[in-house]
């Protein structure tokens, strides 16, 4: 069968250079060339890859935290902006789809910032920018909350691309929003590990079976592909952070880690995850393996009951404020014309 696109994915499971913002787009460009150069037609990258997750939050104190803020916040994007451009054209260049996060930082605050994921299409236009719903635990500490005008499946030559961020992928009214738009692959991003508990007193949150549990969850209800790609803590990142507080050590030691997988529509995974080293993952993509298992569950089609259950979703930028005309700035009436007042009373009579 050859009705659906096929194509290879590649899923990155890469470290940035580590809060800095310049040297790892200048990275994550080289990621680009290479998913290209092996034939990859979409390439994803891990959760705030630009320029990294802030594990911090997970090890101190906010008081303790506000010098790796200040230097995340520096090192944030305000889009549009040079770097988004670099991103770009060099997904133009290459003519191939690249789904990256990145920490995002607004344009009328330079202390507010989002956990983004921005998919851009291979002619270099950004196909959906969608900021995290909402940030899970710890990292309530340093992103603020999304919103709904993301939540979009962008139509491509490949297929149907959608996105949801790390804990995303357990709302199931987020996930059902992207179904219920005929999405054929979905890309899950993750960060390279996430503390929740000093792994001595055991019952430290484990990443890796909750992505398989995730990704694998959402194959199987929707039917699709599953791009996993995590991040991955290389030696610079380590040293920062224990350089900082040598306590740490362990716990970034013994914390399980993310890893990076392709799920397919039947909710098992396609060839063997990457975890312990940096590289690329590959893995061809034939949508047309998503046609059969529709017959068994189709929860955006037959199978579900649309006059029982409905789901609206708002998708409203958020902006911090709305500014409506008043009287004094409304154009003035020219001389000689009647006002909208007098056009009123003289209908009513």
């Amino acid at each position: 069968m050859s009705g659906y696109p096929i194509f290879k994915a590649a899923a990155a499971h890469v470290a940035p250079v580590f809060l800095d913002r310049d040297a790892t787009v200048e990275k994550t460009c080289d990621l680009i060339r290479e998913a290209a150069r092996n034939g990859a037609q979409l390439v994803v990258f891990p959760e705030t890859y630009i320029p990294a997750f802030p594990v911090w939050s997970a090890l101190w104190a906010p008081i303790y935290n506000h010098q790796f803020f200040c230097q995340l916040a520096e090192n944030s994007l305000v889009l549009p902006g040079k770097e988004l451009s670099r991103l770009c054209e060099e997904a133009r260049r290459r003519g191939i789809f690249v789904s990256v996060g990145i920490n995002e930082r607004s344009d009328v605050s330079v202390g507010c910032l989002w956990n983004t994921n921005l998919l851009i299409g291979d002619d270099g236009t950004v196909l959906n920018h969608h900021r995290k719903l909402v940030p899970t635990f710890y990292e309530k500490l340093v992103w603020t909350n999304g919103d709904g005008a993301g939540l979009k499946v962008s139509d491509t030559r490949i297929g149907r691309l959608g996105a949801l961020i790390c804990g995303e992928n357990t709302n199931p009214l987020a996930r059902y929003a992207l179904m219920a738009q005929g999405e054929q692959v979905h890309i899950s991003s993750y960060p390279p590990l996430w503390p929740t508990r000093d792994p001595r007193d055991g019952g430290n949150y484990d990443l890796e079976s909750a992505i398989r549990i995730r990704a694998g969850a959402h194959s199987f209800e929707a039917k699709v592909f599953n791009i996993v790609a995590s991040g991955f803590m290389d030696d610079k990142m380590r040293s920062l952070l224990v350089n900082a507080d040598p306590s740490v050590g362990e716990i970034l030691e013994r914390t399980p880690r993310g890893i990076s997988v392709v799920i397919g529509p039947t909710g098992e995974a396609l060839g063997a995850p990457l975890q312990d080293s940096e590289g690329i993952l590959y893995q061809e993509i034939d949508i047309n393996q998503c046609v059969e298992p529709k017959q068994f569950h189709d929860v955006a089609g037959y199978y579900n009951r649309f006059d029982i259950f409905e789901l609206k979703v708002n998708r409203t930028r958020l902006k911090p404020i709305a500014f409506e005309e008043t009287a004094a700035e409304a154009p003035a009436e020219a001389p000689g014309e009647e006002t909208k007042v007098e056009r009123l009373v003289a209908a009513v009579k």
